[in-house]
């Protein structure tokens, strides 16, 4: 399905409350925007419910109540094929445990979301391993002879930024990184995050970082403290 051009949200949630089954409300949000191109960082200690969060953003949980409106699609309507296409076609997700596939390339993991998404391997044109050369390049993985190597042979820190250029490619709408630096130290971390953050202006996406590091805030547009905005488990 597509994206409503008109929306001036990237992501809209409104009246959101989630709990799992048998479980007390482990989220229960009135309001959260990402406009569109704007790189936001939304704060969370571990077990806050940002990983949670995310799943709902994405499609991958529904909500019990409430909406989740991504690019003017409500995502709780929307049937399962539709919130795949959906998710395919518009988001990069940086996974917390980047979820690279262990026996496919480097340049194989970048590529990967081009065979599900039409419309981003047309973005990329004619010859997507040059474009996933290019993303690895800008991450600082500019050897040739580590790009037709297994992802598993490399470092943690290496995969990293497999993962980000797996999720770059085919300039995706939004970008969501879900605790991306973790295996980075202080100045490869901001470094990161400043390529991260030109990668998504130079298309227009917006970018969701999530991390419990407040001292990264001030690399972002916005920040959200996810404890200010979740009433769950809050009393009067």
């Amino acid at each position: 399905m597509p994206s409503d051009t008109s929306s001036t949200d990237a992501i809209r949630v409104e009246n959101l409350r989630f709990a799992w089954p048998g479980n007390p409300p482990v989220l229960d949000i009135k309001s959260f925007t990402l406009g569109r191109g704007e790189k936001l960082f939304l704060r969370g200690p571990s077990g806050s419910g940002k990983s949670t969060l995310l799943g709902l953003i994405a499609g991958v949980l529904s909500p019990g109540t409430g909406t989740i409106n991504v690019l003017g699609n409500d995502m709780a309507r929307l049937s399962a094929a539709a919130r795949d296409r959906v998710r395919a076609d518009h988001l990069g997700v940086i996974f917390q445990m980047f979820n690279l596939v262990p026996y496919l390339s480097v340049t194989g993991n970048v590529t990967l979301p081009l065979h599900f998404s039409p419309a981003r391997r047309k973005a990329v044109g004619a010859h997507p391993d040059e474009e996933a050369r290019r993303l690895l390049g800008r991450l600082g993985l500019t050897d040739p002879a580590m790009l037709d190597r297994r992802v598993s042979d490399l470092s943690v820190g290496q995969q990293q930024r497999v993962a980000a250029a797996r999720a770059l490619i085919g300039g995706p709408d939004i970008v969501i990184a879900d605790e991306p630096t973790s295996a980075l130290d202080a100045d490869a971390r901001d470094r990161f995050i400043e390529l991260l953050s030109e990668e998504a202006s130079r298309t227009g996406a917006a970018l969701l970082f999530v991390s419990h590091d407040a001292s990264l805030a001030r690399l972002f547009d916005r920040a959200v403290d996810l404890a200010e905005i979740n009433t769950a488990g809050v009393t009067a």
